[in-house]
């Protein structure tokens, strides 16, 4: 195969990741706290045996898009946003402590605090958060303190992160950390809010209609460098 037709090949390859990226960001666009990601493109000399260098395209990873989403009131005493940079804990399968910016918080069949997708919200110290049967008043204040009529029963656990790029999104709308977070120092938490998705759909729709062109102008390319190839194999058959 001719290097032309591996170069291509490998370009497809990045697009369609991208692709994938960019659909899920669109599919992710009404969800609480979402935060786009976009793909890490990088080029790949190659040094082959008595040849040219060959640049090949591959994808080295993928970035968050940081910025907050914007806030919106539910007057739901279990929706809860965060102003400023720290995520929520979360319970996840496993053992292991998650984080998320998603706050449409519900409360299970056995009162436990749990997210959409049904994993135990953390506690400050890491447990489970469980509000009591017969509770009619339920507050959270700045601090994340969880409170009812009759008193405190828990304090949401709010951490935060000197680099946000080394979260690792893991599915469900939460991510996973290297190390835990630190207390939180410069978030506050908002009962009855919510924070939205970050993804613009104006601008993604825009990156998926370039990212189809690139793909459908690579396949022509690719479409006609294999058909130089057989013409050339051809004739130098007949010519034999």
């Amino acid at each position: 195969m001719e290097n032309g037709i591996y170069l291509g090949l490998s370009r497809q390859l990045t697009l369609r990741t991208n692709m994938d990226l960019i659909a899920n960001n669109l599919a992710n666009m009404n969800t609480p706290g979402f935060r786009g990601q976009n793909l890490l493109f990088v080029e790949y000399i190659d040094q082959p045996r008595g040849g040219d260098p060959l640049s090949f395209s591959y994808d080295k990873g993928q970035y968050e898009l940081t910025a907050p989403g914007s806030m919106s009131f539910t007057e739901n005493p279990l929706d809860v946003a965060i102003a400023g940079p720290g995520f929520f804990g979360v319970q996840a399968p496993g053992g292991v402590t998650a984080y998320t910016r998603g706050g449409d918080f519900q409360r299970s069949a056995d009162g436990m605090l749990v997210t959409s997708a049904g994993y135990p919200v953390a506690g400050q110290g890491g447990g489970a958060i469980t509000i009591p049967q017969g509770s009619l008043e339920i507050s959270i204040d700045e601090a994340g303190v969880v409170s009812t009529q009759d008193g405190q029963i828990g304090q949401l656990m709010v951490v935060e992160f000197d680099d946000l790029q080394e979260l690792e999104p893991m599915g469900n709308n939460l991510y996973k950390a290297p190390s835990p977070g630190r207390p939180a120092t410069e978030s506050h938490v908002r009962q009855g809010q919510l924070e939205g998705s970050n993804v613009t759909p104006v601008v993604e729709m825009t990156r998926m209609i370039d990212t189809l062109r690139s793909f459908q102008s690579l396949q022509q390319i690719l479409q006609s460098e294999n058909d130089r190839l057989r013409t050339a194999i051809q004739k130098l058959t007949q010519g034999g």
